[in-house]
């Protein structure tokens, strides 16, 4: 069920992608540029089963495999400052994955520049693979977005992005790896 399910969420996606891009000819330039980014997300969505399986590590354990930084935000549900990090401004094509796990997260397809200085998406690669919880850390409400696999602290969403969720996912580069697609 949970299989059928997700290959249900994926094909949402792929249609919302498809619509989303032949609408607004900044998120993919030709039709060449979304079939990459297909492949991409099929790549990122094979073997889902398999991907979510919960990983849990100690304190020490998570100190030990990630950078002062990388712990602070993922792990402490930090913020690196805005315009600091090294993937606010990539414009490469790729998937972006958990830094911690490296559980596909995001697809460049869907990042846009939002001027917050932090990378922004409107949508996941599946929404299976990103989870949310609420944050009152500033005193207003947020919507906090962690790691389905490893509950690491990715960011925050936000009801202020582009069509066609209208979803701003503001993430922090340093929760984030990319691999460049090829």
């Amino acid at each position: 069920m949970l299989k059928l399910f997700s290959g249900l969420m994926f094909t949402v996606f792929v249609v919302t992608l498809l619509l989303s891009c032949s609408q607004n000819p900044k998120v993919a330039n030709s039709k060449v540029d979304l079939q990459k980014a297909e492949v991409r997300i099929a790549k990122a969505n094979a073997g889902i089963g398999d991907t979510l399986k919960k990983i849990v590590k100690t304190k020490e354990e998570w100190k030990a495999q990630l950078t002062n930084e990388e712990f602070y935000v993922l792990r402490e549900a930090g913020t690196e400052r805005s315009f600091t990090g090294d993937l606010w401004d990539n414009k490469d094509e790729g998937i972006y994955t958990c830094a911690a796990c490296d559980l596909p997260l995001f697809d460049s397809s869907t990042k846009y520049k939002s001027g917050t200085g932090w990378p922004s998406f409107y949508q996941p690669i599946n929404e299976n693979h990103i989870g949310k919880d609420t944050d009152q850390n500033l005193g207003y409400t947020r919507n906090e977005v962690h790691c389905a696999r490893c509950g690491g602290h990715q960011g925050h969403v936000f009801n202020d992005g582009p069509k066609p969720t209208g979803l701003r996912y503001c993430i922090n580069s340093v929760s984030l790896n990319f691999v460049e697609h090829r």
